[in-house]
């Protein structure tokens, strides 16, 4: 009876981290696939960190103030595979890029990458570079 009860809480506390890690790993949980917005910023910031590379940037809003933004997007490995490595993202701190991304559903200024123009004229779409649109972050 014992190793029943056991068992019982055990499969609860899997079932449990099984619904948190689909959630994490879900972008419709954080992310309105179709408020796709496109912004040109300075950036200020780049993490360059597991799982997520986070992007800092600041944008000019509709009202023509400063606007603070931060992004996620795919993680290091995954830039490295398509030739962007962590350079690239440095040589752009201070720079103005150009990014589309999908928008928080909470309406903050988060979002999910899905293409960036570099300073230098260079494109990388997540969507050309084998991502879905349904992005998996």
């Amino acid at each position: 009876m014992k190793n029943r009860i056991v068992a019982v809480w055990l499969g609860l506390a899997v079932l449990l981290a099984a619904t948190s890690l689909m959630a994490h790993h879900s972008p419709s949980a954080i992310f309105d696939m179709k408020k796709k917005v496109s912004l040109k910023g300075s950036v200020t910031k780049v993490d360059w960190v597991n799982p997520h590379i986070v992007i800092y940037m600041d944008a000019k809003g509709d009202d023509g103030n400063v606007e603070s933004w931060k992004f996620e997007s795919n993680p290091p490995r995954w830039f490295t595979k398509v030739g962007v490595t962590r350079a690239d993202f440095a040589q752009a701190i201070g720079q103005t890029v150009t990014v589309e991304i999908v928008k928080a559903i909470d309406g903050s200024k988060y979002g999910y990458l899905q293409k960036i123009t570099f300073p230098n004229g260079n494109q990388l779409s997540l969507l050309e570079a084998g991502q879905t649109e349904e992005v998996r972050p």
